[in-house]
């Protein structure tokens, strides 16, 4: 509305959901399209190269919220861990806590400590996830930039698909990441350090403009993903495996089986 409003010459945008009156020069929108991607073709009426490639890692994290992050983290003794973010915007892409707890036992097992994020909304299950194991609940005790902070320490972040998932991405962080209504295409991180898990139901994804229906059948597209994929994705990333041969490389690689214990 306000490109409209301000009545500039040249207006860009995409032409989704009736916008394209608003724009001089209104772009096409495609679910199909990787969203970095998208945003770039914003540049295509200028006649600029929109086909650049997103930098690995294209955010920074200010001093003081990193002296903070080693703060809280002190608590670790210097230890490596692995960053959670058990949360989600709706129910439908939320993976339960009880599995998330599983991972931290599992992970602890192997040397790891885990650290929870998140906001305070996030805080409880954050402290059933450590509870009685080595690591640290930052769930609702961080600002943003912290949280960024606090990821940017870590070895790598496990997460469903979420805006915390895309701050990792900003980082440079590895992931893996959990899928199940959002499109893989369009929102899953890519590249080598990144694997995303997606089980490929028929329903999924559902998701469309932002709007995800109530799903019917209690999200399986999440509940189907299990703990030991989500281990074995892990390690696979802390290891360095080289991933996504056959994207050559372009999208993290989807590791997901029919099998494995909850």
């Amino acid at each position: 509305m306000v490109a409209r409003i301000v009545s500039a010459p040249w207006s860009i945008g995409f032409a989704t959901n009736g916008r394209k009156k608003l724009f001089s020069h209104p772009v096409p929108y495609s679910h199909d399209d990787y969203e970095a991607d998208s945003f770039s073709h914003l540049l295509g009426p200028l006649g600029l190269m929109s086909d650049v490639p997103v930098p690995v890692s294209f955010l920074t994290v200010p001093e003081v919220a990193r002296r903070q992050a080693d703060k809280l983290l002190e608590v670790l003794s210097g230890n490596s861990f692995v960053t959670i973010f058990p949360g989600a915007s709706i129910p439908e892409r939320r993976w339960s806590e009880e599995r998330f707890a599983a991972v931290a036992a599992l992970l602890n097992e192997r040397g790891v400590s885990v650290v929870a994020v998140g906001g305070g909304e996030d805080a409880a299950v954050g402290e059933r996830i450590l509870a009685g194991r080595r690591g640290v609940n930052l769930a609702g005790k961080t600002s943003l930039l912290e949280t960024a902070a606090v990821i940017a320490r870590g070895r790598l972040l496990v997460s469903g698909d979420s805006g915390v998932l895309h701050l990792a991405v900003g980082l440079g962080k590895p992931t893996v990441s959990l899928f199940g209504p959002g499109i893989v295409r369009k929102w899953a991180p890519r590249g080598p350090s990144h694997i995303v898990l997606n089980k490929g139901l028929p329903c999924s994804p559902c998701t469309k403009f932002g709007y995800t229906s109530k799903c019917s059948i209690n999200a399986r597209c999440m509940a189907d993903i299990t703990v030991d994929e989500v281990i074995q994705a892990v390690e696979l990333v802390m290891v360095g495996r080289s991933r996504g041969e056959d994207q050559e490389g372009s999208e993290g690689k989807d590791i997901s089986h029919d099998h494995g214990h909850d």
